[in-house]
């Protein structure tokens, strides 16, 4: 019955099986809450995967080390998951609520000229531009550039011009 005890309830002095059988418990919860909330959790990296991420991460390793009761714990967890695919399928349904949870994306240059305005809307410097020319392929300058994006998960999105259209024939 003691054993019970240390299993459920929380404790300061919990011993090594006890903290592996926990651990063993909140696996397997995790990851049924995982395929609960879906592929997108980690798939999209948004601002709203990723606070679920860290939420159930803090949530759950108390429920290993003893911190909180196992129950409460795991009831907590499933609580999140359920809110997470909740406003999953709302977004689906409202682009409204999307971009209000996951915000828009922003078009940081076009043809080949910075936005100065959704850059700093963005908070991205010139050198978070070069970097995303320089992950694109070796050499491309920004006159190469028909549209940089500020994508929703914080991704730069390049798309180079056509090799013949100067920048002032782009539409």
């Amino acid at each position: 019955m003691q054993d019970l005890h240390q299993l459920i309830d929380a404790s300061n002095d919990l011993s090594a099986a006890a903290m592996a059988i926990r651990a063993l418990i909140v696996f397997c919860f995790t990851l049924i809450f995982l395929r609960i909330a879906g592929r997108r959790s980690f798939g999209q990296r948004s601002a709203f995967d990723l606070c679920i991420t860290v939420l159930l991460g803090a949530i759950l390793s108390r429920a290993i080390v003893g911190a909180s009761p196992l129950p409460p714990t795991l009831a907590a967890g499933a609580v999140l998951v359920l809110l997470h695919r909740l406003i999953g399928v709302l977004v689906t349904r409202w682009a409204w609520l999307d971009d209000l949870i996951s915000g828009t994306e922003r078009v940081l240059v076009k043809d080949g000229r910075k936005d100065p305005h959704q850059m700093r809307a963005g908070l991205i410097s010139d050198r978070d531009i070069d970097v995303a020319l320089r992950k694109k392929t070796d050499g491309v300058t920004l006159d190469h550039v028909a549209r940089a994006v500020l994508e929703r998960n914080g991704e730069i999105t390049i798309t180079l011009r056509e090799a013949n259209t100067p920048p002032d024939r782009l539409h």
